[in-house]
């Protein structure tokens, strides 16, 4: 008998294909043949297309290209279009927001920002339209919008970092670079600068709702996986007409948890978390440098981190002082010898001359000064 496993689906079963709901009156038809994909079907659904875009699909993607085009020839071109370069240094290469001196300027030099502003555009409007479609799309197909609003979410951190906030400090300097890792510099050097994001209680709440989030899709994936060999993969069926997987489900987590979610309200509390990491995190980037400048400054002011005693003159154990070298000793020349030339001194004083020795039978010795005659008589 053939084995199901429910991490990979061993067994795919292989039907007609399914072209989906009638679309209503006025929309274009879809697009592409659809056909099967083995390794989709180890993870869900083996079949790929057909695929509706619409103008606004069309749109999206047209303005995505040109983005994409003006960030990649800008990253190339500096690196001398060198395709080896470029691929050895794609991590690291940036398209970077005009200069501070450029301010607000909507038609800077196309080498100080003007690229970077004409990808910003052309990515803003690709986001946007492919919002549209898929909010249009939902309603074509009697779905709710719950998709699209989600979505909105995250659209709302990305124009905050991009737009809303640059606006708001009078400058596109503020704006983060296109790049993956001038990205990741741009976001250390942005919490240095406002006093470290940690202290920011809406960066906080971000965080928690990313992890919480990742921790609820865990739990729930885990659990469905658990009682799939009872139809639990069936969860919109189960919502209304509870069966023994979602009984086992939640047995299953008040033994262990004390509190289970049902089959609907797990995927409300996942979307709840999901949204709310990119809308509290998006408030949080726009509140720094607008409202607070130093993030630790305003934790110690509202009692959210430790303040630090700097009244007291004590700082600790001081450095150690490098020994400096001993003086030198000054010691006493050696006399000259006797007759010996004395060396001039330092200070440019003149010179005694010596004392002259005059030998028994009055001829002076060699190598002697002789003696300064006197007044003749």
């Amino acid at each position: 008998m053939t084995a199901y496993q429910n991490i990979f689906t061993q067994v795919q079963v292989r039907g007609p294909y399914e072209a989906g709901v009638t679309l209503p009156v006025g929309d274009q038809p879809r697009s592409g043949d659809p056909f099967f994909v083995r390794m989709l079907g180890w993870i869900g659904n083996a079949q790929l297309g057909p695929i509706y875009l619409g103008w606004t699909g069309v749109a999206s993607l047209f303005c995505g290209f040109i983005a994409i085009e003006i960030i990649g020839l800008n990253m190339w071109a500096s690196v001398g279009w060198n395709p080896v370069e470029f691929v050895r240094q794609l991590p690291w290469l940036a398209l970077e927001p005009p200069p501070p001196e450029q301010g607000l300027n909507i038609m800077p030099p196309l080498a100080q920002g003007g690229w970077w502003l004409m990808a910003g555009f052309f990515l803003t409007a690709s986001i946007i339209l492919w919002w549209f479609r898929t909010y249009n799309r939902a309603r074509a197909l009697g779905l709710g919008t719950h998709v699209a609003w989600a979505f909105a979410s995250a659209i709302f951190l990305y124009l905050v970092l991009g737009f809303i906030r640059p606006i708001l400090m009078g400058s596109w300097s503020e704006a983060v670079p296109f790049g993956i890792f001038p990205h990741l510099d741009w976001t250390g050097a942005f919490s240095i600068t406002y006093g470290n994001l940690f202290y920011n209680p809406f960066h906080a709440l971000s965080i928690a709702f990313l992890y919480g989030s990742a921790l609820l899709f865990a739990m729930h994936g885990a659990t469905i996986l658990a009682v799939s060999r009872y139809g639990g993969e069936r969860e919109i069926e189960q919502i209304t007409d509870r069966g023994t997987a979602s009984e086992r489900a939640a047995l299953f987590w008040r033994w262990t948890m004390g509190f289970n979610a049902s089959m609907e309200s797990i995927h409300r509390w996942a979307w709840w978390f999901a949204v709310l990491c990119t809308l509290t995190g998006g408030i949080g980037i726009l509140l720094t440098g607008t409202a607070v400048n130093n993030w630790y400054l305003w934790a110690v002011e509202h009692n959210f981190a430790p303040g630090y005693d700097v009244s007291a003159t004590y700082v600790g154990t001081p450095l150690p002082v490098p020994e400096s070298p001993a003086p030198p000793v000054e010691t006493a020349p050696p006399a000259p010898a006797e007759g010996a030339l004395t060396p001039a001194p330092a200070d440019g004083a003149v010179i005694p001359a010596p004392a002259a020795t005059v030998p028994e039978g009055g001829v002076p010795a060699q190598a002697t000064a002789p003696e300064t005659p006197g007044p003749q008589k």
